[in-house]
């Protein structure tokens, strides 16, 4: 089912904003309900035509989890971008968010 997982364990405010033209910065909060052990995992896709591509420098908070990710040398086409995250945790299945942007 399209969202399988605890609920409220999917992120919550995602955001991104592009500085510079080439950065990327993508922030979101952990889920209200999510439990202390999860840990989340940034995706996105340019376009259908292109690959997905999976965060490679994450922000991190107090607890190690990822709440962030900043993406260098972004080229913004026309179409609107995916953007997927995921989680996991050993006590529960994590709902995902997803977003066209």
């Amino acid at each position: 089912p399209v969202f399988a997982g605890m609920k409220g364990s999917a992120i919550e405010n995602f955001s991104c904003v592009i500085y510079n033209i080439f950065l990327m910065n993508c922030t979101w909060q952990a889920g209200r309900d999510a439990p202390a052990d999860t840990q989340y995992f940034l995706y996105w896709q340019k376009s259908r035509d292109e690959e997905e591509m999976e965060c490679e420098h994450y922000i991190k908070d107090e607890n190690c989890r990822n709440v962030g990710c900043i993406f260098q040398n972004v080229s913004i086409g026309i179409e609107k971008a995916y953007f997927l995250v995921n989680g996991s945790s050993k006590d529960s299945l994590i709902q995902f968010y997803d977003e066209y942007i």
